[in-house]
């Protein structure tokens, strides 16, 4: 078989196949060679587009206009396709009120942009006797960012980090739709 995925003309070693015309039209039951014989009097490509049938399927097109149709379509595809990324704001339980405003607006505009936040606590020494601040500092975090944002865990604690993941709102709408 090809490189290209496709066998195409003199590749095609099948004692009958079933040959298609390049404007979709069924031309018939055939031996391969003179379906390749049809392909070189049209100045077309013999491509065979279905192995598993009985016979196999061949189609009479241009096949290296197709293949650049093919990848052209792929790129566009590939570049309107969104990765979403997940963004990590860290804070300590003892942080200000200004900070926290600092964090919270940076976590509103990753959300804003379509990605995830994971929002951490990190807890030192002592701190971690006091793990319900951490855990009272993130619900505060997730429900000030709940217009653009829907909390998807209730906070966890993993050793000394006790974190959320937040998903915008927005990108679940323009799904549902």
């Amino acid at each position: 078989m090809s490189k290209q995925g496709h066998q195409i003309n003199e590749e095609i070693r099948d004692k009958e196949v079933r040959l298609v015309s390049d404007s979709g039209e069924q031309l018939g039951i055939m031996s391969a060679r003179e379906a390749l014989e049809r392909a070189i009097e049209a100045n077309l490509d013999l491509v065979k587009i279905s192995p598993t049938a009985t016979p196999p399927v061949c189609k009479l097109m241009d096949y290296g206009k197709y293949k650049f149709e093919q990848t052209k379509r792929e790129k566009e595809a590939r570049k309107n396709q969104h990765v979403v990324e997940i963004k990590e704001v860290r804070m300590s339980p003892s942080i200000d009120v200004n900070d926290f405003n600092v964090k919270l607006r940076n976590a509103q505009k990753f959300l804003a942009e379509g990605n995830r936040v994971k929002v951490t606590v990190r807890f030192r020494g002592r701190e971690m006797a006091h793990t319900d601040i951490g855990k009272g500092l993130l619900l505060k975090f997730a429900e000030q960012c709940s217009e653009v944002a829907a909390l998807d865990k209730d906070p966890k604690l993993d050793g000394r980090h006790m974190s959320i993941f937040l998903s915008p709102k927005v990108a679940k709408e323009a799904k549902k739709s």
